[in-house]
C-alpha cells in the first residue's frame, strides 16, 4: 500500500519536515531500505547511518529536529511505535478470501458472520459463532458452543474447547489450545488414588489478544478463567485454571501461572518466570526473567522489577548476590 508522507505522519502521530505529497510503499532497516521505504531510529547514535541510508523518509526523536538532511523526516516522541502503526497500514497481514474450503466441516448449526474464512480440514462445531471477516486457519477445530468475535484470525491447528469466548481481533498463533481441562485431582487417602476435580468452568478472552504459538490456557474449575483485552502471550505461555489477567499485560516465554493467581493490568512477566498458585501480581509490576513467585505470595510495586527465587525487589537481589560472594571471597 502506498501512502503520502503527510498520511504517514497523521498515522504516526509524528511532525513531517519534507515534502508531504511524496509517496512511499514500504519499511525496512537502514542497511536495506530504499526510496520508497520508511525506517526509524530511537537514538542519536544511529541517526548518521539513518541519514545516509537509501530510506525516503526517516522517523526518529525530538534528537533530528535540527539535522539538515535530503530525506523528509517524521519527529515523533516514541519512534518505534510510531513506525510500528505505520508498518501495519503499509504492509497489512494477508487475509484468506472469503468462504468454507470444501475439506471444513461445519455443523449445520453454526454462525458464520459475513467475509468469515473457513480453510481446509477445519471443524466448526454445533451452535459455535464466528464473527465477521474472521480467519479459521487449517486444522483448527472449534468446539461447541464456542463464540469468536470480529476480525480475529485463528492460526493452524489452533484447538478451541466448548464453551470458549475470544473477543475481536484476536490472533491465535499456531497449535494453542484454548479452554483444555485445568490440572485438578484430589487425592483419596485411603488408596493414594486420584480423583479428577471437575472441570466444569469456562474460559473467557477479550479484545486485542495475541496468543503464541503452542500457549495453553485452561477453562476454570467451575468459574472463569479470565484473559482481559490487550493481553500478549508469547509462545510456549501455560496459564492455569481459574486465572485472571489484567488488561494490557504482556507475558515472555515459557511461562507458567498457577491455578487461582491475579496478575493485574499493565504487569510484564519476563521468560521462564514460575507463578505458585493463588498469587496476586499488583498493576505495573515487573518480573524479570526466571524469577519464582512462591503460593499465595502478594507482589506489588509499579514499575518496581523483582528477581530470583523468591522473587524480591532486584536491587535487594543483587545486594544479596554481592553479599554471598564477598562471602565466598572471604572464606577461599
Amino acid at each position: 500500500m502506498k501512502l503520502s508522507l503527510q498520511e504517514v505522519a497523521e498515522i504516526a502521530g509524528a511532525r513531517l519536515i519534507g515534502d508531504g505529497a511524496r509517496e512511499v510503499g514500504g519499511v525496512a532497516h537502514a542497511a536495506a531500505a530504499t526510496p520508497g521505504d520508511v525506517i526509524f531510529v530511537e537514538h542519536h547514535e544511529q541517526l548518521d547511518q539513518a541519514l545516509a541510508s537509501g530510506a525516503g523518509a526517516v522517523i526518529a526523536g525530538e534528537f533530528a529536529a535540527g539535522c539538515r538532511a535530503d530525506k523528509a523526516l517524521l519527529i515523533s516522541p516514541h519512534p518505534r511505535l510510531s513506525f510500528a502503526r505505520v508498518a501495519t497500514r503499509i504492509c497489512p497481514p494477508a487475509r484468506e478470501p472469503a468462504g468454507v474450503h470444501s475439506t471444513a466441516v461445519v455443523h449445520p448449526s453454526a454462525t458464520l458472520g459475513r467475509g468469515v474464512s473457513v480453510q481446509e480440514r477445519a471443524v466448526i462445531r454445533e451452535r459455535a459463532a464466528i464473527g465477521d471477516r474472521t480467519a479459521i486457519g487449517p486444522g483448527v477445530v472449534v468446539g461447541a458452543d464456542v463464540t469468536i468475535g470480529p476480525d480475529c484470525d485463528i492460526k493452524p491447528n489452533v484447538v478451541i474447547y466448548p464453551g470458549t469466548t475470544i473477543g475481536a481481533r484476536a490472533i491465535i498463533h499456531a497449535g494453542a489450545v484454548l479452554g483444555s481441562d485445568g490440572f485438578g485431582f484430589v487425592p483419596d487417602p485411603a488408596t493414594g488414588a486420584y480423583q479428577k476435580f471437575p472441570q466444569l468452568g469456562r474460559l473467557v478472552v477479550g479484545d486485542d489478544v495475541e496468543i503464541g504459538a503452542n500457549v495453553t490456557i485452561d477453562r476454570a474449575a467451575l468459574d472463569l478463567t479470565v484473559i482481559e483485552s490487550g493481553v500478549k502471550l508469547d509462545n510456549l505461555v501455560h496459564v492455569a485454571h481459574n486465572v485472571r489477567i489484567g488488561p494490557n499485560v504482556a507475558i515472555s516465554a515459557q511461562t507458567g501461572i498457577a491455578g487461582s493467581s491475579t496478575i493485574a493490568g499493565q504487569v510484564i512477566i519476563g521468560g521462564q518466570v514460575g507463578i505458585g498458585d493463588h498469587v496476586r501480581i499488583e498493576e505495573g509490576t515487573i518480573l524479570g526473567s526466571q524469577c519464582g513467585v512462591p503460593t499465595g505470595k502478594i507482589l506489588r510495586g509499579r514499575g518496581v522489577v523483582f528477581w530470583g527465587t523468591p522473587a524480591r525487589p532486584l536491587r535487594q537481589c543483587l545486594k544479596e548476590l554481592a553479599t554471598l560472594a564477598r562471602l565466598a571471597k572471604k572464606r577461599r
